[in-house]
């Protein structure tokens, strides 16, 4: 990286720069895709075997095996950017192969993320892929019930320990938010869902449902929960974007409106690179073993939006967006700024 300042330049003229990383190297691709399934898989083995020993220890594997799952479910993430693989149909059927393991259907996910792709931070355009965010006047227009039924669903406890296992366990059994938006999401969906009962049969038919307690759940729950955190402070941080109509702009809402969650290098690995979201937003095409590589060589990109995990945590607190001041509030401070209770 040279040390000369980069020209300030707006979120539309970074497509062109940022185009040029945007081609995947399959040889690359297929090492990191072995690099992350193969420790998966060696990690279910030991875990299996572990039962024998000590159900602790089984448990304490499939909790660690829960972060090789968050990798799995990034990549299946590029395969439905088309960022993965050069050969689509390849990259689509990892893709769908990948669901399973992630209990996420691909067809599926894929329309609803390119939803949240197209219409993020648009304050006209929310409800499908994306945290549920309200206004000052949205909040105190609802009734008591709805502000109750708003502040349950935005808690900690739902949004981070039952909201996960609820999305991940059982809204992806069905083709949520496009249910009638034809036969191909239905067939996604049935088609994981079916692959899953025959994988879960294998498993009770050799080890009963000790596996499937102490091993298949805990990974489970434990990579949608990191999951759901990551996508949560991705979006969900004080100074984000959101607009109305002719006010947003989907560049600067895709640039500005992301975090660049600054990781020990371990936890980067494990992610695969999602916290530097704010430049996977811009360009979804860039896979995500080339982002560092965006970062290293434009350090405006890399100083933009940073968020560490200190800070991300008390992201958690805040609920409510303000439009006049361009940022999010705690039900606290809005009770003090605008008497919203």
């Amino acid at each position: 990286m040279t040390d000369r300042p980069e020209p300030t330049r707006s979120a539309r003229d970074w497509l062109s720069t940022l185009a040029r990383y945007r081609e995947p190297s399959t040889g690359r691709s297929l090492f990191e895709l072995a690099a992350t399934v193969t420790p998966f898989l060696a990690l279910w083995a030991l875990a299996w075997m572990a039962l024998s020993v000590s159900p602790w220890l089984a448990l304490a594997l499939a909790i660690l095996n829960g972060a090789f799952l968050v990798r799995i479910f990034i990549i299946q993430h590029d395969c439905g950017h088309g960022s993965f693989l050069r050969n689509r149909k390849a990259q689509d059927w990892l893709g769908r192969v990948l669901g399973v393991l992630t209990l996420t259907p691909y067809a599926v996910w894929r329309r609803s993320h390119s939803i949240h792709h197209a219409h993020a931070g648009n304050l006209d355009q929310r409800g499908i892929g994306d945290v549920l965010t309200l206004t000052i006047e949205e909040y105190r227009a609802r009734s008591p019930l709805g502000r109750l039924a708003y502040r349950l669903y935005r808690h900690p406890l739902v949004l981070f320990v039952l909201g996960p296992s609820y999305l991940f366990i059982l809204q992806n059994r069905l083709p949520y938010g496009l249910m009638r938006a034809g036969w191909r999401y239905w067939t996604s969906a049935m088609g994981t869902n079916a692959m899953i009962a025959i994988a879960l049969g294998l498993i009770v038919w050799f080890g009963g449902f000790l596996p499937v307690l102490l091993i298949f759940l805990p990974t489970s729950v434990i990579a949608a929960t990191i999951g759901v955190w990551l996508f949560y402070v991705q979006h969900q941080f004080e100074e984000t974007h959101w607009a109305k109509g002719e006010d947003w702009q989907l560049h600067d809402a895709a640039l500005e409106g992301s975090s660049h969650y600054v990781l020990p290098q371990p936890l980067r690995w494990l992610t695969g690179n999602i916290g530097i979201h704010h430049v996977h937003h811009l360009y979804s095409r860039i896979p995500f073993y080339r982002l560092p590589e965006v970062l290293r060589e434009h350090r405006s990109l890399a100083e933009a939006q940073r968020l560490t995990i200190r800070e991300s945590i008390a992201q958690a607190r805040l609920h409510l967006w303000d439009e006049a001041q361009g940022r999010l509030l705690s039900f606290a401070e809005a009770r003090q700024k605008y008497g919203v209770t």
